[in-house]
C-alpha cells in the first residue's frame, strides 16, 4: 500500500502529466487549424519512384487507399492534411546516357493516371493558382518536379517538352555529374568536378528555365554551382528537400552564407526528414528536423522555410515523421517553440506560394524573348548511344573512342 508520501507524489505526477498533454493538444489543435487555412506544400515526394519500383508503374493493381508498403497513401495524406505535393519523376543515375529521357517521361505519365485514378483526393496543377484552386476544393494540388539534370539527355527541347506535360521544377543534378552541372558528391571529394560548377551549356539551361517559368531546384548540387546560379538566375530559387548544414554537416545540406543569399534572392530552403541529413547519424527525432526549422529562421528569416519531407525517397525517418500522416506533429512543434502562426503559414505554403507567382511574373516578362535553340557541343555529349543527327560537323565516334567510352560507362554504372 502506498505510504501519504507516495500517492501524493503519484496525484501530483498524475496532474503534470495531464497538463502536459493537454499543452500538446492545443499546439497540435491549433496546428490543425492553421492548415485548415494554409496548404502546407511540401516540396518532394517519391511515391512515383515506388510505385515504379514495386508494381512497374502499373497503377490498375494498386490500391492508393490501402497500400501499405510506402510512407504515403491517400489516408496518410488526409490525416497529415496534406494541400499541395510536388511529386518527384525521378529516375536513377544509371539511366543516363541510356533511357533516362523515356524512363522519366514514363514516371510524368504514372503522376498524371494518379490523379485522373482517384479525382477526388488528387487535382494536377500547373500553377500557384491552381494549388489555391485544389485547396479551397479539398483536393491535393499535385505538381512535378524531375529530379536530376540527366532527365533531360542535355536537350533543351526536352526541358520545354517536359514544362508542357507539368513539370514545374528540375533539380539540376542528382548524384551524378551530368554533362554541363558538378553533383553535390564534387564537395565531399568522392567525385572530380567536370565543369567547375556549370558549364556554358548549363548556364543557357538556367536563362531557359527562367524564361519557361520552371523552378530551379538547387537541391543535390553543389555549392559552387548554387552561387553560380543564384548569381545569373532572374528568378527566386528553391532547395525542394535540403537541411541546414550548420547543424548537420552534410553536403547535401545548404552552408549559412548560401542561406543569406537565397533570402536575398526571395527563394526558398524546404526542409527535409532523412535521418542523415537530419543529425548525420541513422538516427532522429522530430525535435532534431524543427531544429533544423529554427535555425534556417535565425539565418534567413521565416520567409525562406518551407517542407522538404522527401518521403519514399529514404530508408529513414525520424522518430515521430515516421510518414506523411505525423506532419501536424511538426507543426505543433515549431508553435510550442514560440513561433507566430504568420511564421508558420509561410513555411506551410505561403512562401513557396510567393516564390511561385515570382518564377510566373519572371516568365510573364520574357514572353517576346525566343527560345534558346543552340544544342549543346556535340563533343560534350558524344557516346555510344547518341547519334550526331544536327551536328554536321560531328566526327564518327572511332572504333576505340567508343571502346573507352563504353567502359567508363560501365565503371560510373558500377559507382550506382
Amino acid at each position: 500500500m502506498l505510504s501519504k508520501c507516495g500517492w501524493l507524489l503519484s496525484v501530483a505526477l498524475f496532474w503534470v502529466c495531464l497538463s502536459l498533454t493537454e499543452s500538446q493538444d492545443v499546439f497540435l489543435t491549433r496546428a490543425l487549424k492553421l492548415m485548415s487555412e494554409t496548404p502546407l506544400i511540401d516540396g518532394h515526394n517519391d511515391l512515383p519512384w515506388q510505385l515504379r519500383k514495386q508494381f512497374n508503374n502499373q497503377l490498375n493493381r494498386v490500391d492508393l487507399h490501402t497500400l501499405s508498403t510506402t510512407h504515403t497513401n491517400i489516408p496518410k495524406i488526409k490525416e497529415g492534411r496534406l494541400g499541395a505535393q510536388f511529386w518527384s519523376a525521378y529516375v536513377p543515375c544509371d539511366t543516363q546516357y541510356k533511357d533516362a529521357v523515356r524512363q522519366t517521361l514514363e514516371q510524368i505519365d504514372v503522376v498524371h493516371r494518379m490523379c485522373d485514378k482517384y479525382p477526388e483526393t488528387f487535382m494536377f496543377a500547373y500553377s500557384s493558382q491552381d494549388i489555391t484552386k485544389a485547396f479551397s476544393s479539398n483536393r491535393t494540388a499535385s505538381l512535378i518536379g524531375v529530379e536530376g539534370g540527366h532527365s533531360l539527355d542535355s536537350s533543351l527541347g526536352t526541358l520545354r517538352v517536359m514544362y508542357q506535360l507539368g513539370v514545374r521544377y528540375l533539380t539540376l543534378t542528382h548524384s551524378c555529374n551530368t554533362p554541363w552541372a558538378d553533383n553535390w558528391r564534387v564537395d565531399n571529394g568522392s567525385e572530380p568536378s567536370q565543369h567547375d560548377g556549370l558549364s556554358p551549356f548549363g548556364k543557357q539551361l538556367i536563362v531557359e528555365m527562367n524564361r519557361l517559368g520552371m523552378l530551379i531546384d538547387l537541391a543535390h548540387v553543389t555549392v559552387n554551382v548554387m552561387n553560380q546560379v543564384l548569381d545569373m538566375s532572374a528568378a527566386p530559387v528553391i532547395f525542394s528537400h535540403s537541411s541546414a548544414y550548420s547543424v548537420c554537416k552534410h553536403k547535401r545540406n545548404v552552408p549559412d552564407d548560401v542561406l543569406r543569399r537565397v533570402k536575398e534572392k526571395g527563394g526558398i530552403v524546404m526542409i527535409n526528414f532523412y535521418n542523415d541529413y537530419v543529425t548525420c547519424s541513422q538516427s532522429a527525432k522530430l525535435t532534431d528536423v524543427a531544429d533544423h526549422f529554427d535555425h534556417i529562421k535565425k539565418v534567413g528569416g521565416p520567409d525562406i522555410i518551407g517542407f522538404g519531407g522527401d518521403y519514399d525517397g529514404v530508408t529513414r525517418l525520424p522518430e515521430g515523421l515516421e510518414d506523411v500522416s505525423k506532419v501536424p506533429k511538426l507543426v505543433a512543434e515549431l508553435l510550442r517553440r514560440n513561433w507566430t502562426d504568420t511564421e508558420v503559414k509561410a513555411a506551410l505554403g505561403n512562401n513557396l506560394l510567393r516564390v511561385m507567382k515570382r518564377v510566373e511574373d519572371v516568365r510573364d516578362t520574357l514572353k517576346a524573348k525566343d527560345p534558346d535553340d543552340v544544342p549543346i557541343p556535340y563533343e560534350e555529349v558524344v557516346n555510344p548511344c547518341r547519334t550526331s543527327h544536327g551536328y554536321p560537323n560531328a566526327a564518327p565516334v572511332p572504333l576505340l573512342s567508343r571502346l573507352t567510352l563504353l567502359l567508363t560507362l560501365f565503371a560510373c554504372v558500377q559507382l550506382f
